[in-house]
Parts: C-alpha cells; structure tokens; sequence
C-alpha cells in the first residue's frame, strides 16, 4: 500500500550504531522512504467483531525478533533484539514509522517515562554503547542491563547513559516515585546456564535503578533486594522451570501492590517503599512451568498470571497438553494491604488448537478499560491475538480472537507471531515476532466503553487505575 494521498508522506529517521557516539550523542542521521502499512493478510482467520486495520512491516536492520510495546502520546514505541522502533499513531488506521534506533543487544523490553525510554540489553555486549560488539558471555567486562533514552524528539531519539546489572535485563518495569523527582526501574532477569561469571545461580535478585529525572545519566542501581531468601522453587523439573530471578514484574501503585512472575513462583510485592519491596504473598502451581508475567483487574481484586510453558518455543496448544497448562490462571484478591492472599479460581487457554507445528503459549496482554468489568487482550505467539471476558473469575472465555495465518496448498507460508497485544487509546497494538506493527479495531459492543479511557502514556507492566 503506498502512502495515502490525502497525507504528505513523512520522512524516517533512522539511527544507526555508528550514529551513537561514546558519549551519547548522535553524530548523523540517514533518510530513508517511510514504510508503508500492508492490506490486512487475505487468509487471515478472525471473530466478526475485530477488524485488522493496518499492518506495518520491520524496516531494515530489524530483521531479528520484535518484541514489546510502550505507548506516549500519538506514539508506540516498539522493541528489537537490534533496537527500537518509534511509531506515529496518530491516525491508528495509517500507522507509520517517526524513527528508528539501531542499538542491538538482545530482548529490547521497553518502558517509557515522559521524555526517557529505558531499554532492555540481555545479551552481552562488548560495551554500553548501541555500536558496542556482541562478547563472550564468559567475559566478566561484558555489558548487560538498561540503556536509557532521550525520546524528546521521536523523529531522533538520543542515547544518554546505560546502568550494568547481574544477569542483564530480561525485562524492565516501570515505577514512578512519589515526589516526581525520580524513575525506579525493577529489573527482572534470570541465570542461564551461559552467563558466567556475572550471572552465578541462585540468583533470586531485582535491580532497582533510580534515575533522577533532571540528570537521567547519573542513574544507577540504588537497591538489590533479594525476593527469595529460601531459593525459592526449585523442586520442578523437565519443562518447569525452578525460580531463578523474576521474569517480568506488573506494578499497581493504586494498592502500592506489584505481582511478579518468577519462573517457579507467583509473588505479591508490598512496593510502598520502592526501595525495599517486600514479598507478602507466594502461590505455586504443579501445571505452571514458568510463571511469565501478570496483570491486575482495574479494581485490584483479581490478578492473572501466565504461563509460558516451552518457553515460547513450544507447540503447546493441541488436545495432549490439554487445557491447564501453558495458560493463564487467574485469582482472586483477598485480604487488605497488610494481608494480601491469591485465591485461585480458573484456568483459561485457547481453544483453537494450533497443531504440533506452531509455537503456541500464553504470552503478553493488558486489561481493555471498560469501567466495573475485566476484559484481557492477550498474545498467544502462533496462536494469534485473543480477547478475554473474566468478569466472572471462575468461569473466563474468549469473545474475539485475530490469528494472519496465510496458507498456501496446506502449508504456513506466513503465521502471525504475537509477542505482545495492548490496548491503547480505543485500538490494539500487536507487535509481530516477524510481521512487525498491526492495528486492530473491536466492534464488540461489550467494549464500546473502553474507547472513552485516554491515555497520556501506557506501561503495560505499570497498571494504572481507570
């Protein structure tokens, strides 16, 4: 699809590695025709209440996986294993791309805080720096951590400094202090067996970086607390995975609560003093394999976890796995601030069974904010996107589903691959493994009332209360 008549075709800034000096700033720009949004997949399968509005396809240098999202303004930010992609959305239907960064080193989990990106890097690096080589993970002078940007100007966003933490940045999570004056950033990571000598098991540990909002360079790791005294989970075997770090952490600063998914365990933080987070409740689960991430309902009484069973990797959405694992589960809430307590209710899984070819798993979601009720839109990688109703907590099921699944004489010849699915702002945003960017419209009447919520910013993993 080329541009639209009715819009003057913008023109892309793209960063390069060579563009990012040591100390931060960017030396040239290169100019580059704006990628055009595809016609919605002809094959795709879908409910008739979701509409695919646009497509827009990873530029070049982004070949490798994309993966989350962080929303500002008429901006979505997009992470890459090579770097970072800003998006103008300012027409959903005709999405195009403002810039991009060119800065790899692996996962790209992203948060957005007024005028900063913090950027996840977990693996290692020869240097902070974007232009800095791959290193031997073995190298102890290796780089891993969070790389933080100025994204003042979305058409040329700046690099500003980087903060080192054991084990890299698997994920990062968004805080804001109190007094408006800092950025707390929990960063979740985990210890492969590769990742010596920075990354030594048992390691049941969070970065918490503070980054003061009027010197964003001087930040640096204010607090380690370690969540797991005990070890944490380490009786699972085979496809579970013993607690070894937290994979991905979701704030509700309404209840100073934060949940935590963390390989073996599912946690509740009393985050009152960002500083000194303390574990208030720990639930396990024998069909859990390792505990991904997890969202509140708007009115903090249920929360939902996820499982990533196989590890995204994995084709567990057929009738052998079954129902129960590789899914979400999803609890009540009890208990006032000083007594915390999760009570499980219900499983949920995708009843479209994928076969033993496609990759399939509870992934990345957000809550869509129609006021008194709990509808979750979630990836599911080869899955697709789905729409949940958990207005009853015992009983949640799908109401609308998205899947671009093109098929040629029997065969995938391209298959969405979801990594993470937000609503933001009346659309959801898909960021695809490797078709890039898609818009979807819900027409389900159910959630019209969403469309009213506006948002000036959106952190997935930092809930707000609408």
């Amino acid at each position: 699809m080329s541009p639209s008549p009715h819009r003057p075709a913008r023109r892309l800034r793209r960063i390069g590695a060579a563009a990012v000096g040591a100390a931060g700033l960017l030396l040239s720009l290169a100019f580059a025709p704006p990628a055009a949004a595809d016609a919605p997949p002809a094959d795709s399968i879908s409910s008739d209440n979701i509409e695919h509005l646009a497509n827009v396809p990873k530029p070049e240098g982004f070949e490798s996986t994309n993966s989350d999202l962080a929303f500002t303004g008429d901006y979505a930010i997009g992470g890459n294993y090579n770097g970072f992609v800003v998006y103008d959305i300012s027409d959903p239907a005709e999405p195009e791309i403002a810039s991009t960064v060119l800065c790899p080193g692996g996962q790209g989990d992203v948060s957005v805080s007024g005028d900063l990106l913090y950027f996840s890097v977990d693996y290692p690096r020869a240097g902070e720096e974007c232009g800095a080589a791959e290193s031997d993970p073995t190298d102890p002078n290796a780089f891993e951590g969070i790389r933080i940007f100025d994204i003042s100007d979305k058409e040329a966003p700046q690099y500003v400094a980087a903060v080192r933490t054991d084990c890299g940045s698997h994920t990062n999570t968004l805080l804001k202090g109190e007094d408006g004056e800092s950025d707390y950033i929990y960063v979740s990571s985990y210890a492969p067996s590769d990742r010596y000598p920075n990354c030594e098991p048992p390691h049941d540990k969070v970065a918490i970086i503070e980054v003061p909002l009027d010197d964003p360079a001087s930040a640096e790791i204010a607090a380690e607390p370690v969540l797991f005294p005990d070890g944490g989970n380490h009786d699972q075997d085979g496809l579970l995975r013993p607690t070894e770090g937290c994979h991905d952490i979701t704030m509700f600063p309404e209840r100073d609560l934060a949940a935590g998914a963390c390989m073996g365990d599912g946690i509740l933080m009393d985050i009152s003093d960002p500083l000194e987070p303390e574990v208030v409740e720990r639930v396990r689960d024998e069909n859990f394999a390792f505990w991904h991430s997890a969202t509140f309902t708007n009115n903090g009484k249920g929360v939902l976890f996820t499982d990533e069973l196989g590890g995204g990797g994995a084709a567990t959405c057929t009738p052998e796995i079954g129902p129960e694992r590789g899914a979400d589960a999803v609890f009540a809430l009890k208990g006032g601030k000083g007594d915390p307590r999760l009570d499980f209710k219900s499983y949920f899984k995708i009843d479209r069974h994928q076969g033993t070819e496609q990759n399939c798993v509870a992934h990345n979601g957000s809550l869509i904010p129609v006021k008194g009720k709990n509808y979750f839109v979630q990836s599911w990688y080869q899955g697709g996107v789905s729409i949940i109703d958990f207005n009853d907590l015992s009983e949640p099921e799908e109401i609308a589903y998205f899947d671009a699944d093109d098929r040629v004489d029997g065969s995938i010849e391209t298959n969405t691959n979801t990594w993470s699915t937000y609503y933001y702002n009346g659309y959801i945003y898909n960021s695809d493994i490797d078709r890039g960017l898609d818009v979807l419209k819900v027409t389900d009447k159910r959630l019209k009332r969403a469309e009213k919520v506006r948002f000036d910013e959106f952190n997935p993993q930092n809930q707000p209360r609408y």
